[in-house]
């Protein structure tokens, strides 16, 4: 039996920063992140060169609703004709029904860039979704597809069990481990971008990740890994120190637009020490690789510190 898993570089603003998964069991085939419209043809390509037919296809599989994981299930679903949406329930509500999503990304980027980035993102056919709640299992081709909801990074947030290859899907729930970066031993930092982040919950699902055992782990961004201690340590030490910045700011009764240059100015001298710890002298390309990361995860641990339920 054929058991193939094929990382697909999305070149989504960037080499080696977004990937898409190709899942292959048998005679069928799954997409793990379908990134966006404009990716939808690399993945294609993957999967022509390996040997398979969009017909094949079997899953679309996204981990969360944010557009880099998702912008392009819609136009992969139109060229998959038998394939299904696999997500958590309230991602796919934003599936089936994205005007909200795609309205407040265009007030963001504005109609002509998010056009360029992301494509068109249609409402899917509530038939064709498949909602899945904790500890669901999917078959693919003979071996099953565990999906378990992790939040922290997002509420809607689920990573993907893959036990006959020994890996896990991570999504954004594992960090961020940009290829670029491991050139002198591993480096990876968390996404605690808008509007979900939860250090309790972030570390659980660190925890929750490990706790299968597989011997790899593949995060959206980016590619497969196996020393996953080494990932799961760097994560810890950067949500602890997130989950402080977030107490401190929210001492300081402010809105998240005061707190948040403090709370940037902070992450970015914690990066400085993080990579000075790992050997790695970061430069001009580094930095403009993290510089979004960096102002997204700022947003996201000022929001958290200001938002009014404060539940975290």
């Amino acid at each position: 039996m054929t058991s193939r898993l094929v990382t697909i570089d999305c070149d989504y603003l960037a080499p080696e920063l977004a990937a898409a998964y190709l899942r292959i069991e048998g005679d069928e085939a799954a997409f793990v992140e379908a990134n966006t419209a404009r990716a939808v043809p690399k993945l294609l390509a993957a999967l022509a060169r390996a040997g398979l037919a969009p017909e094949q296809v079997r899953w679309v599989i996204i981990t969360h609703v944010h557009l880099d994981h998702a912008a392009g299930a819609s136009a992969l679903l139109a060229a998959c004709p038998n394939a299904r949406l696999v997500a958590h329930p309230r991602a796919a509500r934003h599936a089936k029904a994205p005007g909200k999503l795609v309205a407040s990304a265009k007030a963001v980027y504005g109609e002509a860039r998010f056009e360029a980035i992301y494509g068109a993102i249609e409402p899917i056919d509530a038939a064709r979704v498949d909602e899945v709640e904790d500890a669901a299992t999917r078959d693919l081709g003979g071996a099953t597809l565990t999906f378990l909801h992790t939040r922290g990074h997002a509420n809607h947030h689920l990573v993907v069990h893959d036990p006959a290859r020994g890996t896990v899907f991570t999504g954004d729930a594992f960090g961020l481990v940009y290829p670029r970066l491991q050139r002198a031993g591993r480096f990876a930092l968390p996404s605690t971008s808008p509007t979900d982040f939860d250090a309790v919950a972030a570390r659980a699902s660190v925890d929750r990740v490990l706790a299968l055992g597989t011997r790899s782990v593949c995060p959206t961004h980016f590619g497969e890994y196996e020393d996953r201690e080494a990932i799961a340590a760097q994560l810890r030490r950067w949500i602890d120190f997130s989950e402080a910045l977030v107490a401190e700011a929210r001492g300081r009764g402010q809105g998240a637009a005061a707190v948040k240059p403090a709370i940037r100015a902070a992450l970015d001298a914690e990066l400085d020490r993080a990579a000075a710890e790992a050997g790695i002298a970061l430069d001009e390309g580094d930095r403009t690789l993290l510089e979004l990361d960096l102002d997204l995860n700022a947003q996201g641990l000022a929001h958290a510190a200001t938002r009014t339920d404060r539940a975290s």
